[in-house]
C-alpha cells in the first residue's frame, strides 16, 4: 500500500522508502476558484467591485531616510488585499491643505505630533477616494507613524517607533510590523505581514518574508533537510533530516542558539512534525518496515513517546493540530487511497473528515488546519493533476481551490486568509500565495525547485533576527 505525507509526498512502504526519498519531487472564505495563468497581481476567478475595500493612500514624505520604510509599507498594504491603494497624482503637493480652516478644510492637531500628523486636507483625499492616510516622518532617531481617519478628518493612531538602522537584519521585519500595526489600527485584524514562510530548496531548508525578499538559509548541515514546521511561538521550528536511511528531527531555535534533537527512541524514519499550539508536544509519522503511524512526544520535559494509531494494514501519517489542541486531522489510507481523516489528540476516535468520490478523484494528502479552526486545506489528486481543495470544518464540504497546472502543499497564514503552496502555473515548481477572500494570487518566490512551504505564525520581536 502506498500513500504521500502532509508535506513531503512521500511514498513509505518498506525498503523502498530510502530510495524513494531521495528521488520523489527532486529539488528543482471562499468565493472563487482558480483559473488565470501567471497573475502576478491580477485578482482572479472573480468580479470584482471597486469600493468594496476601504482606500488608503500612503502619504509621501520630505525625509529621504524613510524612503524605503514607505515603499514597504506600501507593498505590505497592498499584500494584504485589504485595502484599494490610491496613488497621489501630485505628489507632495497636495498633501497639505491648499485652503486655510475657514474654507473648511478640517486640519489635525500638529502639537507633539510631527510631520506624520500634521494638518491634511481630508476632502481632497476623501475626493480621491481615500478612507485612510498614513503617513511618516521623524522626530530625531525616532519614526512617528500616523494613521488618519479621513472621513472623521483626524488622526485615529499613532505609533513611535526606533528602528534598526536599514542595513541591520532586523529593519525589513520591524517595518512589517508598522504596516500590521496600521492593519489593527483601520479595520481591528492582524496582519501577516511580519511573518516568514519556511520551505526546501535543494534539500536545505530556508526562511522568506511574506512579501518575497530577504531569503535566509536555516538547516545547519549538509545533510537533506525536509517537513519544516514552525512552532506557535513563532521562536522555533521543527525539521527533519534524513541520511542513512534514517530521519531525525531537530526542534531549532530561531535566532541564536543551538539546534536539539527530538528525544524518540528507535532507528525508524521519523517526518513530518507537528507542534501542538501549546507548544509542548510534538505529533509526527514513522514509518517502519511494518508500515506508518503517528506518534507524539513530549518535548518539553523530552519524555513520553505515545503511539496515537496503530496501522492494521493502513497507513496513518502526516498530523495537523487543530487550534485548540483538541483534535488532529491526518493521511490515512484505511479506505484504499489516502484520504483526509481526524482523530482525538489522544488518538481516540478516528473517521474520515474530508468526504470522497470513489472512482472520481484521487489520493488526498497535505492536510494544514486554519488558525481559526474553520478550515483544512489540502492537496487531492483529479484526473492525475494535484490540486488545493479546502474543507470546511463545520459542514465537511470541500470545495476545489486551485485548477490551472499542478498545485500542492498548501499552508495557512495566521490571517486564514492567505495560503502559500506550490505550483508549476508558470512552467517550473515555485511557492505561490493565493488570498481567498478576492481570489488574487502572486509568486512568493521565482525560483525552481522550492516546495514544502509552512508559514509561521505573527513573529514576536525577538524571533526577527536571521537564524
Amino acid at each position: 500500500m502506498q500513500t504521500g505525507s502532509r508535506r513531503d509526498g512521500w511514498t513509505v512502504r518498506g525498503a523502498h522508502l530510502a530510495a524513494l526519498l531521495l528521488t520523489v519531487y527532486p529539488s528543482t472564505r471562499l468565493f472563487a476558484q482558480d483559473t488565470s495563468a501567471v497573475d502576478r497581481g491580477v485578482r482572479i476567478g472573480i468580479i470584482y467591485r471597486p469600493g468594496v475595500r476601504p482606500g488608503l493612500v500612503v502619504l509621501p514624505g520630505a525625509a529621504a531616510a524613510l524612503d524605503s520604510v514607505r515603499a514597504i509599507i506600501a507593498r505590505d498594504l497592498d499584500l494584504s488585499d485589504r485595502f484599494e491603494l490610491i496613488t497621489l497624482p501630485g505628489g507632495d503637493s497636495i498633501r497639505m491643505s491648499a485652503a486655510p480652516p475657514s474654507a473648511g478644510t478640517s486640519r489635525a492637531p500638529t502639537g507633539g505630533r510631527g510631520g506624520a500628523a500634521a494638518g491634511l486636507n481630508y476632502q481632497l483625499y476623501q475626493a480621491l477616494g481615500a478612507d485612510f492616510a498614513v503617513g511618516l516622518a521623524l522626530a530625531g532617531d525616532t519614526t512617528v507613524l500616523a494613521v488618519h481617519d479621513v472621513a472623521a478628518g483626524s488622526v485615529r493612531r499613532e505609533f513611535r517607533s526606533r528602528l534598526p538602522p536599514l542595513k541591520d537584519p532586523g529593519f525589513r521585519m520591524a517595518v512589517h510590523r508598522l504596516a500590521d500595526h496600521i492593519l489593527e489600527a483601520t479595520l481591528g485584524v492582524g496582519g501577516i505581514a511580519a511573518t516568514r514562510i519556511l520551505f526546501v530548496l535543494d534539500g536545505k531548508a530556508y526562511v522568506i518574508d511574506e512579501d518575497g525578499a530577504d531569503k535566509q538559509l536555516v538547516s545547519s548541515s549538509d545533510h537533506q533537510a525536509m517537513s519544516p514546521a514552525w512552532a506557535p511561538d513563532g521562536r522555533r521550528f521543527s525539521y527533519m533530516e534524513f541520511w542513512a536511511g534514517h530521519g531525525q528531527l531537530f526542534v531549532q531555535p530561531v535566532g541564536p542558539g543551538k539546534r536539539q534533537p527530538v528525544a524518540t527512541t528507535g532507528q525508524a524514519l521519523d517526518f513530518t512534525p507537528a507542534f501542538s499550539p501549546d507548544g509542548k508536544t510534538l505529533a509526527f509519522s514513522r514509518a517502519t518496515e511494518e508500515g506508518t503511524d503517528i506518534y507524539a512526544v513530549n518535548i518539553k520535559d523530552n519524555c513520553c513517546l505515545q503511539r496515537l494509531t496503530v496501522g492494521r494494514f493502513s497507513d496513518n501519517l502526516s498530523p495537523t493540530y487543530s487550534p485548540e489542541g483538541q483534535r488532529i486531522a491526518f493521511v490515512s489510507t484505511r479506505p484504499g487511497l489516502p484520504q483526509i481523516y481526524v482523530m482525538a489528540a489522544d488518538g481516540t476516535d478516528q473517521q474520515l473528515f474530508a468526504p470522497f468520490d470513489y472512482g472520481v478523484t484521487g489520493s488526498s494528502n497535505a492536510p494544514d488546519w486554519s488558525p481559526d479552526g474553520q478550515s483544512v486545506a489540502f492537496h487531492r489528486d483529479v484526473g492525475g493533476t494535484l490540486q488545493v481543495f479546502v474543507l470546511d470544518v463545520r459542514t465537511r464540504a470541500v470545495r476545489q481551490l486551485t485548477s490551472l497546472g499542478r498545485n500542492e502543499d498548501p499552508t495557512w497564514a495566521p490571517d486564514s486568509r492567505h495560503l502559500a503552496f506550490v505550483s508549476d502555473r508558470s512552467g517550473y515548481r515555485q511557492l505561490w500565495i493565493i488570498d481567498l477572500e478576492t481570489g488574487r494570487i502572486r509568486p512568493l518566490l521565482q525560483q525552481s525547485g522550492a516546495r514544502l512551504p509552512a508559514w509561521s505564525p505573527r513573529l514576536p520581536e525577538t524571533a526577527s533576527s536571521t537564524p
